[in-house]
């Protein structure tokens, strides 16, 4: 009896546990279930709706990186690297050394590579973004570090004197758009977009020694490099600027190059309480505007005077309203020696309403760079007048195709000698030479806003020939959306421009 009643207490205790271990996992699973659904829930969230629902309330150990870190991709980088650098050596030094002559400044006749190499210092990603802003296109942003161990070595032929230069302690900190137009067809990538965004703005550090010499043999020759540098990158790397790749044959681009979307119609009015450079006198100011760098205007100068008045009107395009700004450098002439700078003040075109005259009034300051803008004295305040125009579809298309005319009518002008550099200019009296391009260069009266207005007068202006054209070296080309004065004062001598940095 007590045998029987044992096996029966043993199997009711052991189905008793087998039933409350089922029960306690069946329980545990539904929890599981349960919680993996909201951690679904939770996943499909944005940062923002996580913080309306906990607020700041967050644990120290989530966070939200906008960047994937890619260590496997740093990896194979490295790998690759000297194989990379083998053919990336001659790609780069092929498209940047004519880039260097295009954009070298006055007072320097040569800027070429004499000795180029990458290192075998490989770049290294910090994160990358991708992103789907547009149907039909993956926007990759690219976080790069590079501080690299190239060697470089600058041939430099300027007026006074000719030196090598070695480029030393490279750094560049940057973030790399790259936008892949999808297509039907393999590979699948019809096109490939490539720029620096220009927030937060593009780190190039670099140190200049000279070979067998000293930098004072050049003065301003370590300020002209990095204008030089400094000016490709803006005007030729910085968004919305953008080199486009096409990866198949009749690939349409159109959307992804960039165009003009409007013309900007500035007045500088005056200047008040200039700073004076002179030992004697006063300064003689003149001021600089450009939205690029490749299209430079400027006003005419006003002797012995720290409170101008110019009261010129110039037109000025614009590819990028949200991102692009109009710089404005305020110069005081002198014909001995270079151009002295009084001050620099920017102008965001975003802050403007379209088609409405607004004042503005910019403080002058040392640098636009915070980190360079640690002089803090007065340098006066620039007095102006603009207007914002957006281009219709007819509009926008003349104007590229203006800009296009007009870049190449500048690279003519500097293979016949008559500029030094596509970045050179001449005086508002002085055409241009030419031979074929009978629309113009500039805009007349309102510019394109008028129905196109283009100037058709030609430009063959200057009918003594190419023996006065030595009188012109070393200016800036004006723009060739920028050529109209609409005050009518233009000055029919030459102005000088050799500005210092």
């Amino acid at each position: 009896m007590g045998l029987i009643s044992g096996m029966m207490m043993g199997v009711i205790v052991g189905v008793a546990i087998m039933a409350g271990w089922s029960r306690v996992m069946r329980r545990r699973s539904t929890k599981r279930i349960a919680k993996a659904a909201d951690i679904k829930v939770l996943g499909s969230l944005s940062r923002d709706d996580l913080r309306k629902l906990c607020g700041d309330n967050f644990p120290e150990w989530i966070s939200f990186p906008q960047f994937e870190q890619v260590k496997w991709l740093n990896k194979h980088l490295s790998k690759l690297w000297p194989f990379v650098v083998e053919a990336a050596t001659v790609v780069v030094k092929e498209s940047v050394e004519p880039l260097l002559d295009d954009y070298r400044p006055p007072g320097i006749k040569s800027l070429k590579f004499s000795k180029f190499s990458l290192g075998n210092v490989s770049p290294k990603i910090e994160g990358i973004r991708i992103q789907n802003l547009q149907p039909g296109q993956i926007i990759m942003d690219i976080d790069f570090r590079w501080g690299g161990n190239p060697s470089i070595i600058l041939a430099v032929d300027a007026v006074v004197a000719s030196l090598p230069i070695q480029l030393k302690d490279l750094q560049v900190y940057t973030v790399i758009r790259v936008i892949f137009q999808l297509s039907e067809d393999i590979p699948c990538i019809s096109a490939v977009v490539v720029a620096l965004l220009a927030d937060a703005k593009p780190k190039i550090q670099y140190t200049l020694k000279a070979i067998g010499g000293s930098l004072t043999a050049v003065p301003g020759l370590s300020d002209m490099i990095d204008d030089t540098v400094d000016s490709i990158v803006s005007d030729m790397l910085l968004w919305p600027h953008r080199h486009v790749v096409k990866l198949g044959v009749n690939v349409d681009t159109s959307d992804l190059e960039l165009k003009p979307q409007g013309r900007l119609s500035v007045t500088v009015v005056k200047a008040t309480s200039l700073r004076n450079k002179e030992m004697i006198g006063k300064s003689d100011p003149y001021v600089k505007l450009y939205v690029r760098p490749m299209f430079k205007v400027k006003t005419k100068v006003i002797d012995d005077d720290l409170n101008p008045e110019w009261n010129e009107t110039f037109d000025l395009i614009v590819e990028d309203k949200e991102t692009q700004s109009v710089i404005f450098e305020v110069y005081d002439e002198d014909k001995l020696q270079q151009d002295k700078r009084l001050g620099v003040a920017k102008l965001a075109v975003n802050t403007l309403e379209s088609e409405i005259t607004q004042d503005a009034t910019l403080k002058l300051l040392h640098s636009l760079d915070p980190i360079k803008n640690k002089d803090t004295k007065d340098r006066g305040t620039l007095h102006l007048k603009v207007k914002y125009h957006p281009f219709t579809k007819e509009e926008q298309l003349e104007a590229l195709e203006m800009e296009k005319q007009a870049i190449e009518e500048r690279k003519r002008l500097k293979e016949a000698g008559i500029i030094g550099s596509t970045m050179d200019a001449v005086g508002s009296g002085v055409g241009f030479v030419g031979t074929g391009i009978g629309a113009g260069l500039g805009f007349v009266g309102s510019g394109i806003g008028a129905g196109a207005g283009l100037v058709t007068s030609g430009i063959g202006a200057v009918s003594s020939g190419l023996g006065k054209a030595g009188k012109f070296m070393g200016r800036t080309v004006t723009g060739p959306f920028s050529m109209s004065r609409k005050n009518g004062s233009s000055s029919t001598a030459p102005q000088h421009d050799q500005p210092s940095a």
